[in-house]
């Protein structure tokens, strides 16, 4: 299974060229998240 992940640094942006790109590689399961690339806590990452 092929599993993807996309994060944005604000909730105020939009994941979804992230997630056609992930579909495109043969993603089965995305995770995304709205979350600072500074903050160490990620939970859909560590999911």
């Amino acid at each position: 299974m092929i599993i993807g992940y996309a994060r944005v640094s604000t909730t105020d942006k939009d994941t979804a060229l992230q997630i056609d790109t992930l579909n495109a590689a043969g993603c089965e399961r995305i995770y995304q998240e709205p979350r600072s690339g500074a903050s160490k806590e990620r939970p859909e990452l560590t999911r």
